[in-house]
């Protein structure tokens, strides 16, 4: 990340209905800004995700309310890292804030270090950043759960490790929506948040079967974290992608070759299978991250 990076705003004019009453705010392929949901029912209004920062929270907070007139909120993040979820401050006291135990957890454990290594990536993220206050959820679960709104209900479900140690995702069961936060990204490399010693509560191998089991579901629409939405061929695509880079990684490693060699050996070959992704920087940890993993193993 560097000073260049443009403001990280969440911009509500972009606005679209993508099933019958769910609504897309997307990521305008801007860098650290998710796209977030808003999923209405007879009774309650579920949002899926924040986006960075106090300013980004009440632009969200206000779309989902004239969305929802009347209707109550619940609040819900597909992890803990702070473009998807520090603006949740927004909605303490506004709305129910539903997560996953193990996602709450890590927030406690990591979230002022990533508010400070956030910081460091220019001066338009650390404005974003500005007055950011760590909010703790209304309610956790462990597994699984289901959050009727009225007429309709969203399923939350975590899988353990894999892009962090509290991924979610949240299935509107009767549209086919299915949203997985960073799990799946649409023309972005996988985000491995690999940094030992600081952060390794990545687990590449764990990941690729979550998005298995993702893909045979067959959902009808997938809003991934960042990029545009599809179909179940959006899961494929990165699936395909990170099984190829593990079978690399492992190779590289099984021939004696250092986590270092292995990123000189494979990162260019590895950008190179799909010159139209955005974020190519990941791809050397997700080739570490694979490393580390052959080599515990």
């Amino acid at each position: 990340m560097t000073d260049v990076l443009p403001p990280p705003v969440v911009d509500p004019t972009g606005l679209s209905e993508i099933a019958d009453g769910v609504w897309l705010i997307p990521d305008r392929r801007v860098p650290l800004v998710p796209n977030v949901g808003i999923v209405l029912g007879d009774d309650a209004a579920l949002v899926v995700d924040t986006g960075m920062g106090a300013a980004n929270g009440l632009r969200v907070l206000e779309a989902a309310r004239a969305q929802a007139g009347s209707r109550r909120l619940v609040l819900t993040l597909t992890h803990f890292h702070p473009e998807h979820g520090f603006g949740a401050q927004a909605f303490a006291g506004e709305a129910r804030i539903l997560v996953n135990e193990a996602q709450a957890e890590e927030l406690r454990a990591k979230g002022e270090a990533y508010v400070a290594m956030f910081r460091t990536f220019g001066p338009a993220v650390e404005e974003a950043l500005e007055g950011v206050r760590l909010v703790q959820p209304d309610e956790t679960y462990e597994g699984s759960t289901t959050v009727d709104l009225g007429g309709r209900s969203v399923q939350l479900r975590e899988h353990g490790v894999a892009h962090t140690r509290g991924d979610q995702v949240a299935t509107v069961v009767d549209a086919g929506v299915l949203f997985t936060g960073d799990l799946v990204e649409e023309r972005c490399f996988p985000i491995f948040p690999y940094f030992p010693p600081d952060d390794a509560d990545v687990d590449g191998s764990a990941w690729i079967e979550v998005l298995r089991r993702l893909e045979a579901e067959e959902p009808r629409i997938v809003v991934p974290g960042h990029g545009a939405t599809g179909g179940a061929s959006v899961i494929g695509t990165q699936r395909e992608f990170m099984e190829t880079m593990r079978a690399e990684s492992f190779a590289a490693a099984e021939a004696g070759r250092s986590a270092d060699d292995a990123v000189a050996d494979l990162e260019e070959k590895l950008v190179a299978l799909h010159p139209d992704w955005v974020q190519p920087e990941w791809v050397a940890f997700g080739i570490r991250c694979f490393h580390a993993e052959h080599a515990a193993a």
